[in-house]
């Protein structure tokens, strides 16, 4: 007897039935006097390429230990089944039941999501979000007061800005300060230039005028 390795490829829509068929590939080798040192389901799996517009299937592997007659009846049965994509048969030296690599990263890919849990200690996102709009429901008094106190600012600062614009209407500019001082001025040098009340001057009395004419005329003779 001899050592082979198999690999075949089942149809995904015929998974539910590769039990079955491992149990009768099973019965047809140790019936013969075979041997199955290793037995391995890799699940489904793309494909490199597309079998009969198919892109996906069920990968199963073989290590059996059987004469020549039991290998062809083996492979008949992959030719012959529809469920049976594509199969490869490889000679072995010796017998191998150690698990292989695809099992190993079968089982390291079935662990991961484990590994991407979240930890105790940290808090989702949602977790925290829900945690918000509870601090929010529970303090709805606190918005309040908030807009309160907003108002009653806004309503200071515009008290302080109109008393601004009143101090700033009562005090005179300096150029209207410069032109009313020399009005003043003005008014001063007028007042000094008018004769006082009861003061009469020479052109209004005409007494004084008349014996201003006699002494000039006396001082001619």
């Amino acid at each position: 007897m001899r050592h082979y390795e198999i690999v075949f490829l089942v149809h995904p829509d015929q998974s539910e039935q590769v039990p079955a068929m491992l149990e009768r590939y099973r019965s047809m080798i140790e019936s013969s006097g075979g041997t199955i040192h290793r037995q391995e389901d890799w699940g489904r799996r793309q494909l490199a390429y597309p079998i009969n517009k198919i892109h996906k299937a069920h990968y199963l592997m073989l290590n059996i230990e059987c004469g020549k007659s039991t290998l062809e009846e083996l492979v008949g049965a992959f030719r012959f089944s529809d469920a049976v994509l594509r199969h490869m048969v490889v000679n072995r030296e010796e017998a191998i039941s150690e698990p292989s690599f695809m099992a190993v990263a079968e089982e390291e890919s079935k662990a991961r999501p484990d590994h991407r849990r979240p930890k105790p200690g940290r808090e989702s996102s949602d977790e925290k979000t829900a945690d918000a709009g509870s601090d929010a429901v529970a303090e709805p008094d606190t918005a309040d007061e908030s807009a309160a106190k907003a108002s009653k600012e806004v309503a200071e600062a515009d008290k302080v800005a109109a008393g601004d614009d009143a101090g700033d209407a009562e005090e005179p500019s300096a150029p209207a300060e410069s032109d009313v001082a020399a009005a003043g001025e003005l008014a001063e040098n007028a007042s000094e230039d008018v004769p006082e009340a009861g003061e009469a001057t020479v052109a209004d009395d005409p007494d004084t005028s008349k014996e201003s004419g006699k002494e000039a005329s006396a001082g001619n003779a």
